[in-house]
């Protein structure tokens, strides 16, 4: 019998959320064999529950139950799957507290930002459930005497989708709402430091009246479970968000059957900040780019170009913005909540110490914090060396490395001198460099005077190793479908 601890239902209003079984073909299932995987509070290092922990046959039986719902799912009209995407939706909205304090519990960020992951999440089911009813025929005008050509576009068939610890509610709905929306069914693995998450969404959606097999989660360890799926040419497309090296063993594990790939992968992101720019502005988005989900967020800012005339002045108000985030337990909504693990935590201290060997200077924080083993203080670097390590590795934490330019060309070359290309943020109010600049930056989004940029009705993705296709918009669910081309007599 799987435990799940009273600790994480006590803050559950709506117990029933709280799952320790994987989903699949409409059922909550065991692992045959037994095995569980633990999960822990990284706030506090308590224990919270265990989740089935499947093998690669009952992996198998995932796409087998999702295989034969595709049919029945692919052949309802495109209003009947928006209605029960509409009624999974509003499930979301009505349970965003519950979902809120279980994202808490497994993930650690605070509250707040658990709140508007929530409402991220339930935005992609919202707008794909519209985007559902929209036509996908298109009238091309024929180039063939008595012809008629159409194109159409059509369900891939099974998609398989692998999903973060970062944000475990808004990347699996921001997938799962495209391709469900256009008649594919799933296989979702969730990652196993954060599956109560995802296993709450897969509670609503039967709820919501989502047919057995169309929405499966299968919990486990990563290799075992996803492997089978690479390798299975039923599962015609793989959706991934997760590190580049990881993206790259899928990639070649994906090769011999052809799938289609949509890869969310590791950024880099660059701050640019002219002379010209709204200071104050400018320091508080920064601010926001740095250290939302406590840095730990492929949007997050890695390296941070300051123009030469206004470097002192920017350093002193983002170390003095910086000083005062408050680092606390997600439930207490501070500012900085723990790292995913220890891993995590000793990457800032390499990056830190490597920083500072070459040359950089600690203007605040850059150690443990006493609150727990995996809390760090939010630390500042300024003066920080081109050849310093957290220049050209993302970081994945809350440390920030400050650094001079003295023209544009120059921070432009030194902003796409990165293998990475998913967001770059850029400070000006000259209209003109801003043009230039957002040309010139070799990144799939730039942010313009501000930090949030990503939603439900735009593209997101980047360039370079940070990935391939787009999610959110209709480019987002277009991922998920083939094109078929019909040449027509009616003779």
């Amino acid at each position: 019998m799987i435990k799940t601890a009273l600790s994480v239902r006590a803050e559950i209003s709506n117990k029933a959320l709280v799952r320790s079984f994987s989903y699949i073909n409409g059922k909550w299932c065991a692992a045959e064999s037994g095995e569980t995987i633990s999960v822990t509070d990284p706030a506090t290092g308590a224990y919270l529950g265990e989740v089935a922990s499947l093998s690669a046959a009952e992996s198998t039986c995932a796409v087998d139950a999702a295989q034969q719902a595709f049919a029945k799912w692919s052949g309802l009209l495109p209003q009947e799957r928006s209605v029960i995407l509409r009624r999974w939706f509003d499930l979301l909205i009505a349970h965003k507290e519950d979902l809120a304090h279980i994202m808490v519990l497994e993930q650690g960020k605070p509250l707040s930002e658990a709140r508007g992951e929530i409402r991220y999440a339930a935005s992609f089911i919202e707008f794909y459930a519209e985007e559902a009813k929209r036509p996908n025929i298109e009238g091309v005008t024929s180039h063939l005497h008595g012809a008629e050509v159409e194109v159409w576009l059509e369900p891939v068939g099974v998609a398989a989708l692998i999903t973060p610890w970062n944000f475990p509610c808004a990347m699996l709905t921001r997938k799962a709402a495209a391709a469900m929306a256009v008649g594919c069914t799933i296989v979702a693995h969730p990652s196993g430091e954060t599956p109560f998450s995802a296993l709450a969404l897969a509670e609503l959606a039967e709820r919501a009246g989502i047919p057995a097999g169309v929405f499966n989660v299968v919990t486990g360890r990563a290799a075992t479970i996803v492997e089978p799926w690479t390798r299975d040419t039923r599962v015609r497309a793989l959706s991934f968000t997760g590190s580049t090296r990881i993206g790259q063993l899928l990639y070649r594990q994906s090769a011999d059957t052809v799938k289609k790939l949509v890869m969310e992968l590791g950024g880099h992101a660059p701050v640019i900040v002219f002379k010209d720019a709204d200071l104050r502005k400018a320091v508080v988005e920064t601010i926001k780019a740095k250290f939302a989900t406590t840095g730990q967020d492929c949007l997050g800012a890695n390296r941070i170009f300051i123009e030469r005339s206004i470097y002192a002045e920017f350093c002193d108000r983002f170390t003095e913005a910086t000083r005062a985030l408050t680092i606390g337990i997600g439930m207490d909504d501070c500012d900085i909540g723990p790292l995913m693990n220890e891993k995590a935590l000793q990457k800032q201290e390499e990056h830190v110490s490597d920083a500072l060997s070459k040359g950089a200077k600690l203007a605040c924080g850059g150690k443990r914090h006493a609150l727990g083993p995996l809390f760090y203080e939010p630390a500042v670097l300024v003066d920080v060396p081109d050849d310093a390590l957290i220049l050209h590795d993302e970081t994945f934490g809350p440390v920030a490395a400050l650094l001079p330019f003295d023209t544009e060309e120059e921070v432009v070359a030194r902003a796409n001198d990165t293998e990475y290309g998913l967001v770059a943020y850029l400070h000006s109010t000259d209209p003109r460099c801003i043009y230039r600049v957002s040309r010139a930056l070799e990144f799939g989004m730039v942010a313009v005077n501000r930090t949030q940029v990503t939603g439900a009705p735009i593209p997101f993705g980047g360039t370079k190793q940070s990935g391939l296709g787009r999610e959110g918009a209709r480019l987002g669910m277009e991922e998920f479908t083939e094109i078929k081309y019909v040449c027509r007599d009616w003779a």
